[in-house]
Order: C-alpha cells, then sequence, then structure tokens
C-alpha cells in the first residue's frame, strides 16, 4: 500500500548512490614490515638471503623494507647491499669501524624504530642466511593476534636444528636453563634467539624509557638483554618453531662462545642486582 504522504514516484530509504557517497580515504593500510639486519663480513650470505627475503615478500603481499646495518666489514657486504637496493627497499647504515653486534642491533632498532609506524613490525634476523623469512609471515600474524615481541624459537614443537656445532647447542640449553630458573617468562623457550618480531611501538616505549642503554651489551648477550628489558616493560611474548639451517652458512661464526658464557652471566647478575 502506498504511503499517502509520499509522492508516487518518492522511493523507500535506500543505500546512498555512488555518486553521492563520501569520498572513500585510505586510512586504513596494511602495515609495514621493517627489517634490522645486523651484517659483518656475510659477503657470502647476504645475497642469497636478500633473494629469500624478496620471496618471502612477495609470496605474502606484505609491504616491506630492510635496514642493514654494516659492522665496519673488510668485505664486499657494504656493496651488495647498495646493489641490491636497485631491486628491493633497502636502507643501508656504516660503522667505520666494527663496534659488536649490540651496538649494530642498537642502530638497527633506532632506524627501524625512526622509519615505523604505530602500526608497524620490525624483524631482526641474522645476516648469514641460517634463519628462513619464510616464517616472517607466521610471526607478523603473532604480533597482529596480541604479541609484542615474537621469537623464532628452538625449543617449541615443531622446531629443527641442522648442522649446529655441538658447543653452541650446549650454550642454548644452558641459557635456557638458566633464564627459566632465574627470569621465568610466560611464552618464552628461547631466550637469546636472534630472529624476533617486534610490535614497533613497544620497541619505541622501550628507547623512550632506557634510551640508548636499551641495547646495553656488547656481545651476543645482547638479545637476552632486550628480552629481559622488555619483560619488565610488561611486553607479551609468543614464538615460532624455528628451523635454524646452519649448514646454510656463509663463512666463519663470529661468536666466541667461552665469551659469550661470561658475558651471560655477567649481564644475569647486573639484572638480578637491579630486580628485573
Amino acid at each position: 500500500m502506498t504511503d499517502p504522504t509520499l509522492g508516487s514516484e518518492s522511493p523507500l530509504p535506500a543505500a546512498v548512490s555512488a555518486s553521492t557517497a563520501a569520498p572513500i580515504t585510505n586510512r586504513f593500510r596494511p602495515a609495514k614490515v621493517i627489517m634490522a639486519l645486523p651484517a659483518y663480513n656475510e659477503e657470502q650470505s647476504l645475497p642469497e638471503l636478500l633473494e629469500r627475503i624478496g620471496e618471502a615478500f612477495a609470496d605474502s603481499g606484505l609491504p616491506y623494507e630492510v635496514v642493514i646495518v654494516d659492522d665496519g666489514s673488510q668485505d664486499d657486504t657494504a656493496k651488495i647491499a647498495s646493489q641490491m637496493s636497485f631491486q628491493m627497499p633497502i636502507h643501508l647504515v656504516r660503522h667505520e669501524v666494527n663496534q659488536g653486534l649490540g651496538v649494530t642491533i642498537r642502530d638497527g632498532l633506532k632506524e627501524a624504530v625512526d622509519r615505523a609506524g604505530e602500526r608497524d613490525i620490525i624483524v631482526t634476523m641474522d645476516a648469514d642466511n641460517t634463519h628462513p623469512p619464510g616464517l616472517i609471515n607466521r610471526m607478523v600474524q603473532s604480533v597482529h593476534e596480541g604479541c609484542d615481541c615474537v621469537i623464532a624459537s628452538r625449543f617449541q614443537n615443531g622446531s629443527r636444528v641442522v648442522g649446529v656445532p655441538i658447543e653452541r647447542h650446549f650454550l642454548s640449553i644452558g641459557a635456557r636453563v638458566l633464564f627459566t630458573v632465574l627470569f621465568p617468562t610466560r611464552g618464552v623457550r628461547d631466550y637469546t634467539s636472534g630472529y624476533r618480531a617486534y610490535r614497533a611501538s613497544a620497541l619505541r616505549d622501550a628507547f623512550e624509557h632506557y634510551g640508548d642503554d636499551f641495547v646495553g651489551e656488547t656481545g651476543f648477550s645482547c638479545m637476552a638483554d632486550i628480552l629481559l628489558k622488555l619483560r619488565k616493560q610488561g611486553c607479551v611474548f609468543g614464538e615460532s618453531p624455528l628451523r635454524l639451517r646452519y649448514d646454510q652458512k656463509g663463512g666463519d661464526s663470529k661468536m666466541q662462545v667461552f665469551k659469550t658464557i661470561w658475558l651471560t652471566l655477567k649481564m644475569l647478575g647486573r639484572h638480578r642486582v637491579k630486580g628485573s
């Protein structure tokens, strides 16, 4: 029955036509992934790793860029990064002299934070081609699901370690036992893995709180130091199983195992004293 108050041609309320609708904006954009790669004499590994990173992001469709911090390399690491910048979004930071992993990680994270928006995600991984870039998408998804830091873990179901020297394997197990006893952290089994995805806003908050001391360790113990400081900040952690392919590594290991053990024990003592 026709409403007498309406003209016979008056339509009932309907969706606004496309021609009169408000213009669509690009308010909602996908989060960008910013890679932070510390590199020291990685000319043998870097080309293949960057190829694999490019392929992984082509498969996932995630927007990304790569920050490479060349820590005073004596080989063609910086040259390779510069050449690859014509094929993928690479930003190169150079140390004139070697300053160690801690300073290099710090500078990579600071550069990534400066380039990141609030929703962006920062991923660190080794530049020696032992970490699979194909895992990035899964780690990013875990951040979207609520984690502030996701660790590629050697101690999760489904993980596998191939070709790792026995002394480094025992170092990883020993570190896990120590940290589990002294600083048990929900969601964490692997406290020393360098392959991680961070919510950019969590790292920004940590740098604002700690300054450069956020990464206060100079050697490989810096990764555990970062984790304990994020733990104190109340971050939520998660893990994804890691297939560590040490058999794909190019060049010799830079880790001095006994020095790393000593520095890690000293770092643990400082955190215990400070009550982390």
